[in-house]
């Protein structure tokens, strides 16, 4: 904002009272489409039943009515191997999404694809937005090579464990509970991230998207 701005602004500034005062909520800043898609893209990352993701979709047709509407999915996503379409959108954009109407009361590609619209209200739907910024969190964390045989070997041996005695099994690196997210992280432990992280919280090992070269 320019000087001469900021003495507009407090040139129109009311008197100051005395006594008690109320600090004024600033309105919240809305969500981009950008920053909801990185929210969504790490959702998926510690999702264990999502296969495979590919971004865009290939072209879907779409009979609505007696109308037939092409549309290209931002993503589409693989469970269990069925796939199923999926857009983000912020609450602005979905007012002019073409198929926002049939998406709320569900709707399929032509092909059999079920499609979806992912908002801000449910993709930052808690507790499992607050569980995943707190894995990610454990990103950067360094797992050395011993604690993280451990982890894994106590896994494959047992199933799974509940956090805070999976976390036990850590030597070298100084919080164990964000070793063991660290490598949820990585892809090698599933964390169920719809509920809160708490001691109890359930761990697993987690299928590799590849096989073993080793096939212990």
């Amino acid at each position: 904002m320019s000087a001469q701005a900021l003495l507009d602004l407090s040139d129109r500034r009311p008197a100051r009272r005395t006594g008690s005062r109320r600090t004024a909520k600033r309105p919240s800043t809305p969500l981009t489409r950008n920053a909801l898609i990185a929210d969504f893209l790490a959702l998926c990352e510690l999702d264990a039943e999502i296969e495979s993701l590919r971004a865009p979709a290939d072209p879907a047709r779409f009979a609505i009515g007696d109308e037939t509407i092409e549309h290209v999915a931002d993503f589409e996503i693989v469970r269990d191997g069925a796939s199923c379409l999926i857009d983000v959108m912020s609450d602005d954009d979905l007012l002019t999404h073409p198929l926002r109407a049939a998406a709320i009361h569900g709707i399929a590609a032509v092909d059999g694809r079920p499609f979806l619209i992912e908002t801000a209200a449910s993709i930052r739907a808690e507790p499992r937005f607050t569980t995943t910024r707190l894995i990610m969190a454990c990103r950067r964390t360094p797992v050395s090579a011993g604690d993280r045989v451990r982890i894994l070997h106590q896994l494959d041996e047992v199933g799974a464990m509940r956090l805070v005695d999976c976390a036990g099994a850590v030597m070298n690196t100084q919080d164990g509970v964000a070793a063991v997210l660290a490598l949820a992280c990585e892809g090698l432990i599933a964390v169920d991230i719809s509920r809160p992280i708490l001691p109890e919280t359930q761990v697993r090992r987690r299928r590799l998207p590849y096989s073993d070269p080793f096939a212990f």
